[in-house]
């Protein structure tokens, strides 16, 4: 996800500006260890180069705390609403996304500066807001982790494309995960309440809550591990046609896929690109940085398939399902379309999340890189099913 829909949350003054100051801190230090060169680097239409991130970030609260909620307040830049806008039609023109690598100027010492400009205006304002503004703010303290996970897998597919390999976090360990044998625990059927409970932040794609009747299914207990993909590998899944959907075959020809991307095979051992360098590869760590096309044709040749998001929801809460966040984003078999009944929010803020209900497909869960507290088992990110740059892995399903 690029950008964000709705939100629920009211937060107390002092409370709201000590969280804002971490989660500011929290971006600035993912970039502390990048240079000006590395932050201005886009390696394809669909990341953003670090520098992006960090002033997209500050102009959300620029354009919807301060500049509307904040008499008096000066625009640090009015050019900057048009390089940093992302997707608000209603906001104003935009510069294009494939080109933010081109947005040599600003400087990142620049975007520094902006970030310090508006961070202290915040921090000014927020005592004075309504409840419902203060909302705004914790809304875009969520959209801000948002970014901070792109910042990383942003720069991790630009670093990947470096002969040098350069590691984003030298002390960064690959999570093992839960040990023992995967099983597939029964799950039982009926109906359901999925969605979110209206209690705390939610974006508007987890809502409403509502029924979902799910049909006798066991879910796997663990995630899909490196090991297991090998397997798939060596017996030839990548050449196989009768396992793949027909787009998704035509991406494995026209892309060449035949790994996860990231991996490297060198002098016949598989090697993988993290975000701590160039590693061999951990047999038993969860697979990551897959596309929903090979999840889905793993999936047929393992004779299972991948969950409905609604068993994952419902699945979350078991105690015998385990690595429900903190390692990949989980492929599921559904598509991204609204809940019934949805109503998306007026108005710019909730603009994004509803003109994109269409040709995605949705993940559940939270990766290593997504930051701590950021998820919850209603959580909804969406991606194009061919789309390989994240976090992306998955846990296998089967009919009863």
């Amino acid at each position: 996800m690029d950008d964000i829909g709705l939100y629920q949350e009211t937060s107390r003054a002092g409370e709201l500006g000590n969280r804002y100051q971490q989660i500011r801190n929290a971006t600035e230090a993912l970039a502390a260890g990048l240079t000006d060169e590395d932050q201005c680097v886009q390696s394809m239409p669909d990341a953003s180069p670090a520098k992006w991130h960090r002033a997209h970030t500050t102009w959300f609260f620029e354009q919807f705390v301060l500049m509307p909620h904040m008499p008096g307040y000066q625009v640090f830049d009015a050019a900057f609403g048009f390089l940093f806008n992302s997707y608000y039609e209603t906001v104003g023109p935009r510069h294009p996304r494939p080109f933010r690598g081109l947005l040599t100027r600003p400087s990142a010492t620049r975007v520094t500066h902006y970030r310090r400009h508006v961070d202290a205006a915040v921090r000014q304002a927020i005592p004075e807001l309504s409840p419902e503004i203060r909302a705004v703010v914790a809304l875009g303290l969520h959209h801000e982790q948002q970014h901070q996970e792109l910042l990383v897998t942003d720069m991790l597919h630009a670093f990947a494309a470096n002969p040098l390999f350069p590691a984003i976090d030298p002390d960064w360990r690959e999570p093992l995960g839960s040990p023992g044998e995967t099983t597939f625990v029964e799950c039982p059927a009926g109906l359901h309440r999925i969605g979110h409970n209206g209690e705390n932040f939610c974006f508007d794609n987890e809502t409403p809550l509502h029924g979902a009747y799910l049909h006798p299914h066991a879910m796997a207990s663990r995630l899909v591990r490196n090991r297991d993909w090998v397997g798939f590998i060596q017996d030839n899944g990548y050449q196989t046609p009768s396992l793949w959907m027909s787009d998704g075959w035509a991406a494995v020809q026209s892309d060449g896929w035949a790994a996860p991307l990231h991996w490297r095979r060198q002098d016949g051992a598989w090697f993988q690109f993290g975000p701590g360098g160039l590693a061999p590869l951990v047999l038993e760590a969860p697979v990551r940085h897959i596309s929903w096309y090979e999840a889905d044709a793993f999936a047929r040749w393992s004779g299972a398939r991948l969950p409905a998001e609604a068993e994952w929801e419902a699945a979350s809460v078991n105690p015998a399902i385990f690595e429900t966040t903190g390692h990949v984003w989980q492929w599921t078999e559904s598509a991204y379309r609204p809940y019934p009944g949805y109503q998306p929010a007026p108005g710019a803020i909730g603009e994004y999340n509803g003109k994109f209900m269409i040709n995605q497909m949705v993940l559940r869960g939270g990766s290593v890189t997504t930051p701590r507290g950021h998820t919850r088992p209603s959580y909804r990110n969406f991606f194009h099913p061919d789309k390989r740059w994240q976090f992306t892995g998955l846990r296998l399903a089967k009919d009863l």
